[in-house]
């Protein structure tokens, strides 16, 4: 989801003879922001998407190729979003934000606004599935095993998909277009002196299914953070490492930081602009959290690159260099890391033995990992 409109409070202050000057030179700011922003989101989303693409080609731990299934169609999903709707965007300023010039019949602001309302509900929805998934897997292994089979978690993503689909085109189908905003610089749901209750329904669903999947992802990354840090604190080793458990979890916390940060100022006032619980004009409101929404899918696919195993264990050796050379986190990551890699070694041949495990000794361990 990508709107990047420029507020134009500077040109409309004043009423100057330099007036298309102002003009041009905001509309050179404003496709020179779009384009920039589109394309560090293109580049962040690449390198995200070749990270996870590598990873789960090598993973053969079921659930973290899960995991890693849903991560790489959240990162397809916003580099398609900052592609399509980035290219919108410039097109719209290209020419001088003239709706009925190059869009009479509104084809391209029901394309923008459908775009935008998919690419939006999109990543909360993956974000979500990914929360829920990875709760089952940590509370339920036995079901997530046998229940949450590949084709079955396919399905889920397709599912997911069409979703956010059917939202973004219910508008189409109820004739209610979306509609040039007050800026004229993006397309969305009727927000201003809405006729009917269908134009305060449509945004409402937008924005309830929004903040529910956030809420979900909320209680399912607690609940899974929880059982993580009991089954530590009453020392269960399994077979199976929990290293890619911690890497996991803190890629969903990441997630979902992000997502609460970027996406629930605008759920919010969508809310209350649909609802009038504000008197305050949509336009520049709107405009404002639309551009603090489109950060999400920048900032989303650095969760994948910054919050990786291999950069959290050079977190966990600069800790450890403060703590001193008998830190216990820093033993306590190294085995799991172990018995993580044994056993996608042998996951062909049977289970690793725990006590096998136990009894390597600190510089085997760290020889290894």
């Amino acid at each position: 989801m990508s709107a990047n409109g420029s507020s134009e409070t500077g040109c409309r202050s004043e009423v100057r003879p330099s007036n298309s000057t102002c003009n041009s030179s905001q509309k050179e700011l404003s496709i020179t922001a779009s384009a920039v922003s589109m394309t560090v989101g293109i580049f962040s989303n690449s390198l995200a998407l070749f990270i996870l693409v590598k990873s789960y080609n090598r993973i053969r731990i079921k659930s973290k190729a899960s995991f890693l299934l849903f991560a790489s169609s959240l990162v397809v999903t916003d580099l398609l979003g900052h592609l399509i709707n980035g290219s919108l965007v410039i097109f719209v300023y290209s020419f001088h934000k003239q709706w009925e010039m190059f869009d009479p019949h509104r084809i391209v602001c029901g394309v923008f606004g459908a775009c935008m309302v998919f690419f939006g509900l999109s990543p909360l929805f993956l974000g979500s599935a990914m929360a829920v998934e990875r709760c089952i897997g940590v509370t339920r292994p036995i079901f997530h095993s046998t229940a949450l089979a590949s084709y079955n978690m396919k399905r889920l993503l397709g599912l997911t998909w069409l979703l956010a689909a059917l939202v973004a085109v219910l508008p189409v189908l109820l004739w209610r277009p979306y509609r040039v905003q007050s800026s004229r610089s993006w397309c969305f749901f009727h927000m201003e002196e809405p006729k009917d209750w269908l134009d305060v329904l449509l945004p409402l669903i937008f924005s309830m299914l929004g903040l529910m999947a956030l809420l979900l992802s909320i209680v399912c990354n607690a609940m899974t953070s929880c059982s993580l840090l009991r089954a530590r604190l009453r020392r269960k080793h399994h077979c199976r490492g929990t290293s890619y458990h911690i890497e996991m979890i803190c890629q969903l916390m990441g997630i979902m930081l992000v997502s609460c940060v970027c996406w629930g100022p605008l759920l919010i006032r969508v809310i209350m602009l649909s609802t009038r619980a504000t008197e305050e004009p949509a336009s520049f409101s709107l405009l404002m959290v639309v551009r603090m929404a489109t950060w999400n899918q920048i900032l989303d696919p650095w969760v994948y690159i910054l919050l990786r195993k291999a950069v959290l264990r050079k977190m966990f050796t600069l800790l450890h260099g403060c703590w001193g050379p008998k830190s216990y986190f820093l033993q306590r990551w190294q085995r799991s890391v172990l018995r993580s890699s044994m056993e996608t070694s042998n996951s062909g041949f049977g289970p690793t033995d725990c006590r096998l495990l136990g009894k390597l000794p600190d510089t085997a361990i760290k020889s290894i990992a």
